[in-house]
């Protein structure tokens, strides 16, 4: 008689879903693990600027500061000279506020131009127009020195606004015209049927749908000109009129105490320089996504 043996249970292949949720599992730990990495200068700077000025030079350095200094919060706001930090974001957010109206709304017509209408020459203005984007802004600033110097505008705030009043920028301009492209033109034919004007289609069609390229201009504009060092550091000479980027560089020339660093003071400098962009960020993330994605029309 003879004995069947059988094989040894196997076990069963992975059903799909437990695949599917593998891979979820995966690129959440990659996710995590990216944001770990890309957050840690952000934690250093705020755990920096929490810090002694002792505490900044002991060896090995620690990640934690052993006591919260938050004193470091108030102390910058006095930098010297008789100046205050808050002067120097008074200025930021004026500069800023009033170079961003005059970008996005001069960017927004003229991308409406090259978006809608047809004209001799209209390819070869936008390659042009497109091909200053090569520029580095280190070539056009001594003709845009020299120039405003002969407006008598130097140490003024003017060469920091007026010239966003002039197109926008190439990049604005491009990503509102890419925006309204995907716009259908039949809302342009119904509305000139009607009896509607350009004028009127722009404000009453194309507005209310471009809402959030819009956004995504204004958040790009926002980081560009608070961030913006190089134009101030050039056309500014007075330091009541300093914006935050050369505000920090002036706090980082003030001598320490006692021959100690002041890091921690510029680190909290740093942070509240940041929180503006932060919070802008946060506010109009849906909307930046909306035009980053350029997802067409609005219900």
């Amino acid at each position: 008689m003879t004995t069947v043996t059988h094989p040894p249970p196997q076990n069963p292949p992975a059903a799909p879903s437990d695949r599917k949720w593998i891979g979820r599992i995966g690129i959440y730990l990659l996710t995590i693990a990216l944001s770990v990495m890309f957050l840690f200068p952000f934690f250093w700077t705020v755990s920096t600027s929490l810090k002694t000025a002792v505490e900044l030079i002991k060896y090995p350095p620690t990640l934690l500061p052993e006591q919260l200094m938050w004193e470091n919060y108030t102390r910058i706001w006095n930098v010297g000279m008789g100046i205050s930090f808050a002067q120097f974001f008074y200025n930021s957010a004026l500069v800023t506020g009033l170079a961003l109206i005059g970008q996005v709304l001069t960017a927004f017509l003229v991308a409406y131009g090259f978006a809608r209408f047809r004209f001799p020459g209209r390819n070869f203005l936008f390659a042009l127009l497109l091909s200053t984007m090569i520029l580095p802004p280190h070539v056009t600033i001594i003709p845009l020195f020299v120039l405003f110097r002969q407006f008598h505008w130097i140490d003024t705030f003017l060469p920091l606004i007026v010239p966003s009043f002039f197109g926008g920028g190439a990049f604005t301009i491009f990503l509102i015209r890419q925006f309204i492209m995907t716009l259908p033109r039949e809302l342009d034919e119904a509305a000139l049927i009607d009896g509607a004007s350009r004028i009127s289609i722009l404000w009453r069609i194309i507005l209310p749908n471009a809402g959030p390229v819009l956004a995504t201009a204004a958040i790009f504009g926002f980081i560009g000109h608070w961030n913006q060092f190089l134009e101030p550091l050039i056309f500014l000479n007075s330091a009541r009129k300093y914006t935050v980027p050369l505000g920090l560089w002036f706090l980082r020339q003030q001598e320490g105490v006692a021959g100690l660093p002041e890091d921690n003071l510029l680190m909290a400098a740093s942070v509240l320089a940041t929180l503006p962009i932060v919070i802008v960020f946060f506010v109009a993330q849906k909307y930046f996504v909306q035009g980053i994605a350029m997802s067409g029309l609005k219900a």
